[in-house]
């Protein structure tokens, strides 16, 4: 007889505590592979695709797109044994879930910053193929429940799927796989927004409520045609009038600070609490490093790399400031009340995405010249975009660079990157007048802020590195005293 094993969100590392679901990659009736990904999830610090321990029939989901689970809340059960597909063998040993059961299989694997979870004393695989002979892709629900002896365990970290939901025009036992899966998302929702869920009909899979089934209701009852039962709860509206004079009420669009953007947030919030920051700025002739760019750029032919770009290069000036100025590359211990130096340079870079901002790390950058600097930098924006970057390549800057120019601003007053020192901020370079060598001239002009933690220095250290910053842009050969 198969088993139904609950896999419950993986501790995701980096001290992370919840995450939210943004795709499912399975059906429930879906055939799995052992370590095959079935759910995207995005974490305070990327996404991720948690691969599951188990090969089997999915049986259930817990949760919705869009939902945030904790870590140890059921993520999905998982049908699996002789029943169900499973080797010929898995009648043999207890070391599954469910009395009386076989031993089941679990890869065990364990990922870099995430895991699927810990290893099992006996490894054995089961056969999808085996899965696939009795049955299509797609299982249906019902038989793998019919089978199995026992429902899944349901952890204690989701309350709010312990009980079945009663669904009209649904069978009293027509709920999502063993258990009911309506989301306490859902629950809160509809909550909120007084809705009556025994009044709904779930578009779900068996008749599973979702939340888009409960916001359909929601914009039912504020367009006047809602159930008489429903009964909203008062929220904050915005008043508009129309070109007739008449006044429509809308109600204020809420967006939850999770995810990437609840930890830019917090993050944000801390550093202007801890942080006593200063910020000083000057405008460079940027002229003859944009004309150094070009000349790297246009010797050597394809057999000479990609292309050195303008922010590897400030990066390479940044790394040759820092060991000028180290006060820089410093946080400050609090407890201990300490200025904690740093050996080496992990210079973050702010990376702005579909996802929000986020600070990718470029390892060791102090070791690295501009053309190493400038491929890190390639690898991890394509990474950032596509929403990859693991939580080891977003954590553990030891300062970061701000290139706000390229949304065509001048200058700004960056935020510190707790727990860094110091940020360098980079302005649009454009033409302007410039006094070159007594005359005006038009020259290639950028403005460079730097916001520094003033107890780990005084204006005189933050100026001195500014003003090399600045020398180093303008002439770059000064940079040649430390290649």
């Amino acid at each position: 007889m198969p088993q139904v094993l609950e896999f419950k969100l993986p501790d995701l590392g980096e001290g992370l505590t919840e995450a939210e679901i943004v795709r499912w990659l399975v059906e429930v009736g879906d055939v799995v592979a052992i370590d095959q990904p079935v759910v995207e999830v995005e974490t305070a610090k990327a996404m991720v695709e948690v691969p599951c321990p188990y090969g089997g029939v999915v049986t259930a989901r817990f949760g919705e797109e869009g939902s945030e689970l904790p870590v140890g809340a059921p993520l999905l059960t998982v049908a699996v044994g002789s029943g169900g597909g499973a080797d010929e063998g898995a009648g043999s040993g207890s070391g599954g879930a469910g009395s009386g059961a076989g031993e089941v299989e679990s890869s065990g694997n364990v990922l870099v910053g995430y895991g699927t979870g810990a290893p099992v004393a006996r490894r054995r695989r089961v056969r999808p193929t085996a899965l696939t002979a009795a049955a299509p892709a797609r299982v249906p629900v019902a038989a793998v429940q019919a089978a199995a002896p026992a429902a899944a365990p349901v952890s204690a970290a989701a309350p709010a799927a312990s009980a079945p939901v009663s669904v009209p025009g649904a069978a009293p036992d027509a709920v999502l796989g063993p258990v009911a899966v309506v989301s306490p998302l859902v629950r809160k929702l509809a909550r909120q927004h007084g809705v009556d869920l025994r009044q709904l009909v779930g578009s779900g899979p068996d008749g599973l409520i979702l939340r888009a089934d409960v916001e359909s209701a929601i914009r039912a009852l504020e367009e006047g045609a809602g159930v008489a039962s429903l009964t909203a709860v008062p929220r904050p509206e915005a008043v508009t009038e129309s070109a007739s004079g008449a006044v429509a009420r809308q109600s204020a669009h809420r967006i939850p600070l999770r995810g990437v953007r609840g930890a830019v947030a917090d993050k944000l919030a801390r550093s202007r609490r801890e942080i006593p920051d200063a910020t000083c700025w000057v405008d460079a002739d940027a002229t003859e490093l944009m004309a150094a760019r070009a000349a790297m750029n246009s010797t050597g032919g394809p057999a000479a790399g990609p292309k050195v770009s303008v922010l590897a290069l400030l990066a390479r000036i940044c790394t040759a400031a820092l060991a000028r100025f180290p006060e820089l590359n410093s946080t400050v211990d609090l407890e201990a009340r300490e200025i904690v130096r740093l050996p080496e340079v992990h210079l973050g870079f702010a990376a702005q995405t579909e996802r929000g901002l986020i600070v990718p790390v470029v390892r060791d950058a102090q070791a690295r010249n501009a053309e190493s600097i400038g491929a890190e930098i390639a690898r991890l924006t394509e990474a950032a975009r596509a929403g990859r970057l693991t939580p080891a390549e977003l954590t553990g800057g030891t300062f970061t660079l701000n290139n706000y120019g390229v949304f065509g601003v001048d200058g700004s007053t960056p935020i510190i990157n707790h727990p860094e020192a110091a940020m360098l901020g980079v302005g649009r370079i454009v033409p302007k007048p410039w006094v070159h060598q007594g005359e005006l001239a038009v020259r290639q002009v950028v403005q460079l802020s730097l916001t520094f933690d003033h107890r780990v220095c005084d204006g005189g250290t933050a100026g001195g590195f500014l003003r090399y910053i600045a020398d180093c842009v303008e002439q770059p050969a000064v940079l040649l005293r430390t290649l």
